[in-house]
């Protein structure tokens, strides 16, 4: 195939996806939202978060903070 048969058919295909229009059930879209909001899942807030606080009173000499006048301190 030459490039411009293969070009028109790529711009063929193109114009078929763009101007494709599927017709919607909107029912079974909400079916399906409205499951999602009744299911119950082990982690429906997330995990929980890892609690860090003592490896910050451990490690916390050991990163670069800004002090409140601007200038760094290095531990």
């Amino acid at each position: 195939m030459g490039r411009g048969r293969q070009k028109a058919k790529a711009t063929k295909q193109a114009r078929d996806i763009k101007y494709f229009s599927p017709a919607t059930d909107y029912s079974a879209l909400q079916r399906e939202l409205d499951a999602k909001g009744h299911s119950s899942s082990s982690y429906a807030e997330g995990p929980p978060e890892p609690d860090y606080s003592d490896y910050a009173d451990k490690y916390a000499d050991t990163y670069v903070e800004e002090e409140e006048d601007g200038t760094r301190r290095i531990g």
